[in-house]
This record gives C-alpha cells, structure tokens and sequence, in this order.
C-alpha cells in the first residue's frame, strides 16, 4: 500500500558544525510534500539561524518551552501528538546523554518524551567522542528502548580528525526516513530484481553496451525495501548508491547476471527484471587490444546471449510472480503484449523511449502495466513513483 502523503515530521537541530545538512533535509522533505516542523536548541543556533528553516519548510521555527502557542494548547504536547515522526541531526553527544538518562530540560527533549511517534537519532561528533564507552552505552541504551539510531559516516571530521563521526548525507537521512513512514505490506516476501546494462567484451578496452541508466532497478528495490521485503538486487555497471536495506550483488555481462538470477531465483517470490541485459555479445574475446588497422579491420560476429527473462518464465515456480519490462521504440503495446504470453508473466511495464523525457538516462517514466486481466495506464511520473504504482499492482494480485 502506498504511504500516506503529507506527513508531519518533527525535524530536532542540535549543536553539531553539521547542522547545514539539515537544511538540505528539510528543503527535500518539504518538496517530497511533507509537513516540517522545526525544533532547534539554543546550541544549534550558534551554527544556522531558524529564519532559514522558516523560509524552507514555510513553518515557524520552535525553541523555548515557554513561549506561548499559536493556539491554546500545551506547546510540548501539541508538537508531540502532531508528529508521525521525529529525526534529530546532528544528535549530539550531550543531546544522546540526557535523552538516555530521562532529562528533558529544553523544548526538543520535552517533546521527544511526550511522543508517541518512532523517534530517528542521527549521531555526529568526534571520532573520540563517538567511541568513548558512555556515549556507546548510552546509544544501546536508547535502541533497546525502541530509538532507531542512525549509523554515523565516516572520512574527514570537522574537528581535523579521520574517521567515525560524519552526519549522513541528506539523501541517506530520507531514505531512513522514508523507510519508516512506508507502510510494511511486503513483509516476509523475497524480492530479485535485476537493473541496469550488461557489458559484453570485445577486448580489453571496448565492450557492447546500451543507455540502461540502471535508476528503475533501483528504485524497485529501494520501494520494495521500505515496503519491508527482503530484496537482492543483481545490477550490471551503473552510477547509483546502493539502497538502504538491499542485498546488492554486483555483475558486468550477461553471463554472470544468467548465472547470478538462476542460482537464487528458486528461493524468490518475486522476480522483476528490469536489467536491459545485452542480446548478443560478441563470437570471440580479443586479449590484445585491436588495432585501428585497415588491414586488421573485420566485421564483428556475434553470438546471442541467453535469455534470462524467457527461462524465467519456462522454470517459474509455483505461486512465483514474475515481472518484465517492455523497452520499446514502435509497436509498443503489440510487442508488450507478445512478450506477456510469449515469455509467461504476470506483469509487463511497458515503456516507450523514443521520449526523450522518458527514456533511458531519464528520472521520468511513463507507463503502462500489463497483466493477463487488465492494462493499466499511467502519467508522467518519477522512476520512484512507477516503482510504487508497480507494487501497488504486485500486492493486489
């Protein structure tokens, strides 16, 4: 099921040199059509003024208990009801110790203990003080009372050290985020998806490839992990950060994605195979690098690669669903359709990249879902929305 949209979300700013990511937080939860409610300390004050979370998140900025409310309500507790879910960065050492010990002498730690929300803490502060044994106490302390500690970074700390320390990028932070305001409806399935290009050598410096960005794999398996499945994702060479929660197995040709996707998909629910893996690949692999030579010049023979989504459909489990995607130019609906039967599906996507807003290298897709009973058409949307409609689909079948 899809999570419900405009959630309220209690952003906690403390005194940490990292504040400024949270800037960056509260723009992307405010775009993503989030409500973000401030709360700083008077710490985190000295490091970015409340007037630019007012300006981004278009609420007033929180930090003293006892100013009065808006409206007549008990501030700490209206702010605490109000909230589906809390994250606190950078979650100071100092900020990790009162919480741990019950101290609640500001207007954010008040809140903290009034609600009843899934509270997210992101560390961040030196490497010495990350490790020191009470501040280590004190974060298994808070996680064995149900507080979801965020693992700090690592590399150059402000401070001049190196190491442990470093607030998560803002990307990361919404992606734990997103993780728990998404509905589990996924839970106790297994999930292989396949994504991006396959690379087929022709010597030690060319290859045959295609445009596959590798972003729709991607995006299947970061909605299927906050959907709460157990997701591999087989992925040939892409630019992509692995998502939060996924088994990421890493493959170059055609070949080792065959081999990978057959060795586990017996123990899958679901497969999605959303790889455009090559078709051929070429007779014979060249060790010595071909030289741009009239005389050495020769047409290039190629061999067709197995095809992976087809033996799916041949050796399909029973009550395995099994999900392809349909790249066309022309003809779309016809050549989807044909590969439904053809290949024995459940579901097809299918998606024309002839629009150069929708194709390949793209972050939009626009598509139509095919089953055996119904096709299902879609606007322009983000390659994480299309994720979502195809689960959506998934879990009502």
């Amino acid at each position: 099921m899809e999570a419900k949209k405009e959630k309220n979300i209690v952003l906690g700013i403390t005194g940490g040199i990292a504040a400024y990511k949270m800037v960056e937080l509260a723009s992307r939860l405010t775009k993503a059509g989030h409500n973000v409610f401030p709360i700083m300390t008077d710490s985190a004050q000295k490091f970015v003024g409340p007037v630019t979370f007012r300006s981004i998140t278009h609420n007033s900025v929180e930090s003293d208990l006892f100013t009065p409310p808006a409206h007549h309500d008990v501030k700490h507790i209206s702010l605490a009801d109000r909230a589906d879910l809390f994250i606190v960065g950078p979650a100071t050492a100092n900020f990790i110790g009162k919480l741990a010990n019950g101290i609640a002498d500001d207007l954010l730690s008040t809140v903290i203990m009034a609600t009843k929300a899934p509270v997210l803490l992101a560390p961040s502060m030196n490497v010495h003080m990350l490790n020191n044994p009470i501040v280590q106490d004190n974060m298994d302390y808070l996680t064995e009372k149900g507080y979801h500690l965020i693992t700090p970074g690592a590399g150059y700390l402000a401070c001049g050290y190196e190491g442990q320390g470093r607030l998560p990028e803002p990307v990361e932070l919404l992606e734990h985020i997103n993780y728990h305001l998404t509905d589990k409806d996924l839970v106790g399935l297994k999930i292989l998806i396949s994504a991006g290009p396959t690379r087929e050598k022709i010597d030690p410096v060319r290859f045959i490839t295609n445009y596959s960005s590798g972003k729709m794999g991607f995006a299947l398996a970061r909605e299927a992990v906050n959907r709460g499945a157990d997701v591999t994702l087989v992925s040939g060479p892409v630019n992509l950060d692995k998502p939060l929660g996924v088994n990421l197995i890493k493959v170059d040709s055609a070949l080792e994605m065959a081999d990978t996707i057959f060795n586990i998909s017996s123990a899958q629910d679901i497969i999605i195979m959303a790889a455009a893996v090559a078709d051929y690949r070429p007779s014979q692999y060249s060790k010595q690098k071909i030289k741009k030579s009239i005389s050495e010049m020769k047409a290039l023979e190629l061999t067709a690669t197995t095809d992976i989504l087809a033996q799916l459909g041949k050796q399909k489990e029973k009550d395995q669903l099994l999900v392809g995607f349909a790249a066309e130019s022309e003809n779309l609906m016809k050549n989807a359709e044909a590969k439904l039967k053809n290949k024995n599906l459940d579901y097809i996507v299918a998606n024309d990249i002839t629009s150069s807003e929708t194709g390949f290298m793209s972050d939009l897709n626009q598509v139509t879902i095919i089953s055996k009973d119904e096709k299902l058409e879609f606007e322009k949307m983000s390659k994480q929305a299309t994720a979502r409609q195809i689960f959506n689909c998934i879990i009502k079948s």
